[in-house]
């Protein structure tokens, strides 16, 4: 497509969503994949902001105060695991690769569900 062709002159190699869910389905599944272009989906690439806000939950309810690095080191290790867990999810599954849409969304998905069973709702 001509979206993909001018990301690739202007040396763009992925995609990372900034609001939440944006791209069709057809635009990752049809475009991006299709042209090994990597995709970071929102529900992975916003949880540096999430994640953000709980260690300043963490810090007021301990009454400390973390400097600028010691967060952005907390943060770091964040979302290193989270790109692995979304990367060895896809991999489980069988889809390594650029497919670390499908790693997110398997992923929250069994974190959701182990919630609910060990909570005795199913």
């Amino acid at each position: 497509s001509a979206i993909i062709s001018s990301m690739k002159m202007h040396g763009a190699r992925c995609v990372v969503e900034g609001a939440n869910m944006p791209s069709t389905i057809a635009a990752v599944v049809e475009e991006f994949e299709r042209a090994n272009v990597a995709f970071g989906p929102s529900k992975a690439a916003n949880a540096g902001g999430v994640a953000v806000s709980a260690l300043e939950m963490a810090q007021n309810s301990m009454r400390m105060q973390w400097t600028r690095e010691e967060v952005d080191e907390k943060l770091v290790g964040i979302m290193n695991r989270i790109f692995a867990t979304c990367d060895d999810t896809a991999r489980e599954w069988g889809m390594p690769g650029l497919y670390h849409r499908v790693g997110a969304n398997i992923a929250a998905f069994l974190k959701v569900a182990n919630s609910v069973v060990e909570q005795g709702v199913v």
